[in-house]
């Protein structure tokens, strides 16, 4: 582990939720993604996943750096993340804690200006709970919020938290799908951006083309996913 992501597990204070999504608690990051800990005193944190389009529609990837504890080199959605345990972060109207979260690690690992992505623009689409393995140490057990944004931005990718990044169309990430399900080139997906790609993403992206996001809103369910 090196000294950033050192000091991001354990000076980071994840908010530990049930399954309806109440808070509960709190605790370091490195314990909430200690697999025997998850399992132990099934630990379930609140964390979020952006999906960021440009105006041409296409969705912004990252491939998560080298030096991440968990799924390193992977690639997933925009930016994936925690809500931490803190006043601006904790605000449940309008769920504007995970809104204000997201705002800020957009800016931490994708060097995205916070003026670029104003936190009136998330659009919270679901949520969805569920645990995925890293390695034999390491995993994720979250609450997860899905955030949808339509922004043409400047990105600075941080190299302590993203290797590479590039847009997408549709068709590109199936290709994109294609590969990781056949084993070529090394590449893999994030168990959590599977998840979505697999039962929501290609009927939300519709939406963010029709400009109907809204019509697609179910803040309601908390879809338990394997």
């Amino acid at each position: 582990m090196d000294e950033v992501q050192k000091r991001l597990m354990f000076d980071d204070e994840c908010i530990l939720v049930d399954e309806q999504d109440n808070v509960v608690g709190h605790e370091s990051k490195y314990n909430c993604h200690l697999m025997e800990k998850i399992e132990s005193d099934n630990l379930l944190h609140r964390a979020f996943s952006v999906f960021l389009f440009n105006s041409k529609y296409e969705l912004l990837l990252q491939q998560r750096s080298a030096t991440k504890v968990t799924f390193p080199l992977v690639w997933t959605n925009t930016c994936c993340s925690h809500p931490l345990y803190r006043e601006s972060e904790l605000i449940q109207e309008n769920h504007l804690g995970v809104r204000n979260a997201a705002q800020r690690k957009l800016l931490d690992e994708l060097g995205i200006p916070a003026e670029d992505v104003p936190v009136d623009q998330f659009t919270p689409l679901g949520r969805m709970l569920y645990k995925a393995p890293s390695d034999g140490k390491w995993g994720e057990h979250e609450l997860d919020y899905l955030l949808f944004i339509v922004r043409d931005v400047k990105v600075l990718p941080n190299p302590d938290e993203v290797a590479d990044v590039k847009y997408v169309s549709r068709e590109e990430l199936k290709e994109l799908i294609r590969k990781a399900d056949a084993g070529e080139e090394g590449l893999k997906l994030s168990p959590w951006f599977r998840l979505v790609v697999d039962n929501f993403l290609m009927r939300w992206w519709d939406h963010v083309e029709k400009g109907t996001l809204n019509e697609a809103v179910d803040m309601e369910t908390i879809h338990k996913l394997k």
